[in-house]
């Protein structure tokens, strides 16, 4: 007869899965970033290392002997790595060719399922979320109505689109769309300090630095002042340049401009 479940372990299963990460959905240059590095010279840390495969990225910081800086796989750090794994090669056509993984034969195929396999379940190290090109994302000059804005709000209502890691979330800023499921679900998915903002324009919200509902559910700028413009803008340039969120969308105002 087997022993009952420790209800002790269970609950601690439970509670490493709410402190662990969420998935999230990648870019190829937001993956670029983990490569192992310092940010700067004068940082004492450096970044994790995360790579992906066939897609799939994973964090392989625990491997950073091998996959960090002056390791042996050094040049997989940050990148899709796929086709490399595939045909034991370093050449860099094989590296970010996630398109390639198509045109692998049965062996290299094989061999990369392997990869994979060793990747997840031998090392066990961690999955990230989801490798996608841009070329996988909504066009970014496509205009998006306040109604399917409103479906991208993070909750369990949007399947997950084939090739995601995690369902999108929009956040309309300006007139762009961003997707913040690309690195900002812990911000902005459910109890996420600004889940308000999920699936809503909110350049009212962002420019008055408010977490208020009259002002989340108000996209008028007409009122605001010069500095408060400014600061919209600032957060535009944060979401585009420093966060990298991709910009899938326009949100057709007319008369916008900062």
């Amino acid at each position: 007869m087997s022993p009952a479940p420790d209800p002790l372990d269970k609950k601690f299963e439970e509670d490493k899965k709410k402190h662990e990460e969420p998935h999230r959905n990648f870019t190829m240059k937001q993956l670029r970033h983990f490569d192992g590095k310092k940010a700067a010279p004068e940082d004492e840390e450096f970044k994790p290392v995360y790579l992906s495969v066939n897609g799939t990225v994973f964090d392989v910081s625990d491997g950073r002997d091998f996959y960090g800086p002056e390791g042996p796989y050094e040049k997989f750090a940050g990148r899709e790595c796929g086709v490399a794994l595939a045909k034991m090669s370093f050449d860099e056509e094989h590296l970010d060719n996630l398109e390639g993984v198509k045109s692998l034969n049965f062996g290299e195929k094989n061999q990369l399922d392997e990869w994979h396999e060793k990747f997840k379940y031998y090392r066990n190290y961690p999955v990230k979320g989801r490798l996608l090109l841009d070329s996988a994302l909504p066009k970014a000059d496509r205009i998006v109505a306040k109604e399917e804005l409103a479906k991208y709000n993070g909750e369990a209502s949007v399947d997950v689109p084939e090739g995601y890691g995690t369902a999108p979330i929009y956040v309309g800023a300006g007139d762009q769309v961003f997707d913040v499921s690309f690195g900002g679900v812990e911000s902005y998915g459910p109890d996420g300090p600004y889940h308000k903002f999920a699936g809503k324009d909110v350049s009212r919200a962002l420019a008055c630095m408010s977490l208020k509902e009259e002002d989340i559910d108000n996209s008028d700028l007409s009122d605001l002042t010069e500095k408060q413009l400014k600061t919209l803008n600032d957060w535009i340039k944060t979401y585009e340049t420093k966060k990298g969120y991709p910009i899938v969308g326009r949100l057709g105002k007319k008369d916008f401009k900062l």
